[in-house]
């Protein structure tokens, strides 16, 4: 053989070693992983008043208080996906998708809460987006519950009245009743941690800045609701129609500000007041509120002479219906923030107290356009590890994560974000076994974000809101999440150094 034969030899033999090397190093997720993006009702919607639809508590909120709003904006039209829902399926449809998680409006389907006035014109509209959404091959994941309560049941206390769990569970029997059919994978409440902290004991809707009691009198209905529907739905609806039931909760990671064992303490204590305040009830083997937390409550009421815990009591009963009640968990995921002791004021009782922590976050960690959302990719990881070993590894369903940035359509950013998460994700499964099974990315397209209305950006799509059909146009980063989720793998020439930077199998977890 010649010289230039074995030149030629040796290039194939190279070029063959490097493309089996890159397939090698490729990070895939398994087979059967899912894909999916989310949005929600109000903040997507619009048709505030349309076609039979009551008024909700943040229709209220808005309209009354829009000086609280960053922009002083509301959710009246929005995106107008009620209107342009074929259009945000065709979106969905060129990303590949398997999934699309949407909540539906507790007002459109029951215009004053109660279910003995139903409003058909909602069952309808419900059932042709789900029907658009098997035409294309995607599978609807329904959110029952995403902040929009109506402001009827507001009227009579909201969350802090315990009625309002029977009226919950009323309005899941309709929603169950007219979409079980269609619909296979359910989530009861988005977030309640949020909604009721932020909400009854914050700013929120409808904000009743009662921190430390309405937002425990909140929790202790909502846990109540999500029980009793769950076992409602086990008994007549989950066999029959192969159907699967969970709850989203959120955890940003909480990782000590020091070694010390005080910080130490701190976080784990964050930790159990934040998402194990929900998740210990219903995931935990022994159900009820987490003990730091029932006895930190308990010793801070007492200390300000109240006659009992500002933190409700289930009775037997509850605890037994709440515990197990849950297919999956759904997990909102979207930054980390560093836990130091505080000690007590001791001048009013507060949610913040209870907790003894105080929050911050690294100024080198790459920033958003969220003031609250710094890019920590291994703070993923970690919490899913403190999931899996908190409580015995349940099937998470990421149904939450994403980056808000400035309104423009090359958004490297953003695909530098996901594709660290996903690299932490990914790393997560493989490496340490926890059980992972799908992942969501928030949003599909730009939405109202509650109190800072339009000013952040998280659309994998971007919203014209000054054109009347609200015109949708593709950022760089449709094409990239769409690239995932038809392949299931990560593109190599998107391998960001956020995920790098920080090397996560040097930190014991």
């Amino acid at each position: 053989m010649d010289r230039s034969c074995w030149r030629c030899a040796f290039v194939a033999f190279a070029l063959l070693w490097i493309r089996v090397s890159s397939e090698a190093d490729q990070v895939c997720f398994p087979k059967n992983f899912m894909f999916g993006v989310a949005t929600a009702a109000y903040q997507i919607e619009g048709a505030w008043n349309v076609s039979g639809k009551g008024e909700s508590m943040w229709d209220r909120y808005t309209h009354e208080h829009p000086d609280r709003v960053f922009d002083h904006s509301t959710g009246d039209v929005a995106a107008d996906s009620y209107h342009q829902y074929k259009t945000d399926v065709a979106l969905l449809s060129e990303l590949n998708v398997a999934f699309y998680r949407f909540s539906i409006s507790w007002t459109r389907i029951l215009p004053t809460g109660l279910s003995n006035e139903i409003n058909e014109d909602g069952i309808r509209y419900y059932k042709e987006l789900i029907a658009e959404l098997h035409r294309h091959g995607i599978e609807p994941l329904v959110t029952m519950y995403h902040w929009d309560l109506p402001q009827a049941l507001q009227d009579l206390g909201g969350w802090t009245n315990p009625i309002t769990a029977d009226y919950f569970v009323d309005y899941a029997k309709v929603l169950l009743d007219n979409f079980s059919d269609t619909v296979r994978f359910w989530i009861t409440f988005n977030e309640p941690f949020t909604f009721c902290h932020d909400g009854y004991g914050g700013n929120d809707a409808p904000g009743g800045r009662s921190s430390g009691f309405e937002d425990y009198m909140c929790a202790h209905t909502v846990l109540r609701a999500h029980g009793m529907t769950y076992r409602m739905f086990e008994k007549e609806y989950k066999r029959r129609f192969k159907s699967f039931m969970g709850i989203t909760l959120d955890l940003d990671w909480i990782e000590p500000a020091t070694t010390s064992t005080e910080d130490q303490i701190a976080a784990e204590t964050a930790r159990q007041f934040i998402f194990g305040w929900f998740a210990h009830p219903i995931f935990s083997a022994q159900g009820d509120y987490p003990p730091v937390m029932r006895t930190r409550v308990d010793a801070n009421s007492l200390r300000h002479h109240y006659s009992r815990s500002r933190l409700p009591h289930f009775t037997a009963e509850e605890i037994t219906a709440i515990r197990g009640s849950s297919d999956f968990l759904g997990l909102n995921h979207y930054t980390t923030y560093l836990a130091r002791k505080i000690g007590s004021t001791g001048t009013v009782p507060l949610y913040d107290e209870d907790v003894g922590a105080a929050f911050s976050q690294r100024e080198d960690w790459p920033k958003s356009n969220s003031t609250w959302l710094k890019v920590v990719p291994w703070g993923l990881r970690k919490t899913l590890n403190w999931v899996k070993n908190t409580y015995k590894n349940p099937p998470v369903l990421i149904t939450e994560n994403g980056i808000s940035l400035e309104p423009g359509l090359n958004d490297m950013r953003r695909i530098n974000y996901i594709d660290g998460y996903l690299r932490a994700l990914h790393s997560a499964i493989t490496k340490d076994n926890c059980h992972v099974f799908a992942y969501t990315y928030w949003s599909l397209i730009d939405n109202f974000e509650w109190m800072r209305g339009y000013s952040e950006r998280f659309g994998l799509y971007e919203v014209d809101y000054t054109s009347p059909e609200r015109t949708r146009t593709a950022r760089r980063s449709a094409a990239y999440f769409g690239k995932v989720a038809s392949t299931r793998c990560l593109p190599d020439e998107y391998d960001t150094y956020y995920y790098y930077e920080h090397n996560y199998d040097a930190v014991v977890v």
